[in-house]
């Protein structure tokens, strides 16, 4: 079951006291409805019934897929590349292999959940989206840093991303062939077998898979 906090908050409008819950860890498969709102944002909405105040509000979160065999820790802002929850690691010391991730904004934490869902490395994907945004950025000759992902086809061979172009942030879909997905993973499981031992929870980001793609263009393959 979900673990919650109830926490006393002022509304940032009206100073009003309202209580909120905070959901400290969410189970996959005990909380449906959850997994549900976080996949929409309604997990992290505030409102206010004294002004009608509304505002998202983030504060770190615990996802754990026991089926899927993945967590994701949703710690805002967190810029370390690795942590280790003691908590955690006893609670889960005799369960087969996790897969255990670190994200600081809420698109990765939510990002991560529909790689995993999809049975899909996200190592690989990251790579995959590093190579694109290399691409619309030479197609649109603009920054194509900010994106996510958002097309995964198995029966029309595709995998695409979404990103966000210009001072408007206007939002472009990139696809390509899982081709290049699998060319990733191949180069992952080569260039990124450091992070895959590694305990705790890790960073799995663009700023890592701009590294690989780095590391591999410039060194070659058999480097590692």
């Amino acid at each position: 079951m979900a673990l919650i906090d109830i926490k006393q908050l002022h509304c940032p409008q009206c100073a009003s006291k309202n209580h909120i819950h905070v959901y400290k860890s969410i189970n996959a498969q005990e909380d449906v409805n959850l997994r549900d709102k976080i996949l929409s944002g309604q997990l992290f909405d505030f409102y206010c019934p004294y002004c009608e105040y509304r505002a998202r509000l983030y504060y770190p979160c615990l996802y754990n897929d026991v089926k899927n065999k993945f967590m994701v820790y949703f710690i805002p802002g967190i810029e370390k590349g690795q942590i280790t929850d003691r908590a955690v690691e006893i609670e889960f010391e005799n369960m087969p292999k996790i897969t255990k991730r670190i994200v600081p904004t809420f698109n990765e934490f939510r990002e991560k959940i529909i790689i995993f869902e999809a049975e899909l490395d996200d190592m690989a994907v990251e790579l995959t989206k590093s190579a694109v945004a290399g691409a619309v950025h030479k197609k649109k000759n603009m920054d194509a840093s900010e994106g996510y992902f958002s097309v995964y086809n198995k029966e029309d061979n595709i995998i695409g991303f979404t990103f966000f172009l210009g001072a408007e942030k206007e939002p472009f879909t990139q696809t390509t062939k899982l081709d290049v997905y699998k060319k990733s993973w191949n180069i992952v499981s080569r260039l990124g077998k450091k992070e895959r031992s590694m305990k705790g929870f890790i960073k799995i980001d663009r700023a890592w898979a701009d590294n690989i793609l780095f590391r591999y263009q410039r060194y070659g393959f058999d480097t590692m």
